[in-house]
């Protein structure tokens, strides 16, 4: 198992701390390219949790996205939310999404995220 990018954990580490929730980050994982801001796991639990419970399809999954106790150690994952995956000339979705991704994976990353423009 590769040892996860000290810089990446320290920026998720940050985050994490709840003093800044306006960190913009790119990465690679597994041959996909996603932008996006970071935001500290419990507030991205709690916005998914939010997404699943106002769904007539999805609601009993809102309650596995409750906040778990707090946890010791580095961070073992990025959370995204305003976020695309880049494909060609454009980000999906549009309007981004909440995406997580294991540090682990990261194969490539680059503070700020990539904006579109149809002009």
């Amino acid at each position: 198992m590769p040892k996860p990018d000290e810089l990446i954990v320290d920026i998720a580490a940050l985050v994490e701390s709840g003093r800044s929730s306006q960190m913009s980050l790119t990465v690679v994982t597994g041959g996909a390219v996603i932008t996006g801001r970071l935001a500290p796991e419990a507030v991205w639990r709690q916005r998914v949790s939010e997404v699943l419970a106002d769904s007539a399809r999805l609601g009993e999954f809102a309650a596995v996205f409750d906040p778990p106790a707090k946890k010791d150690g580095p961070p073992t994952h990025l959370h995204f939310h305003v976020a695309r995956i880049l494909q060609g000339t454009v980000g999906i979705p549009g309007t981004g999404g909440m995406y997580r991704v294991a540090i682990e994976d990261v194969s490539a990353w680059t503070v700020g995220d990539f904006s579109y423009s149809d002009h």
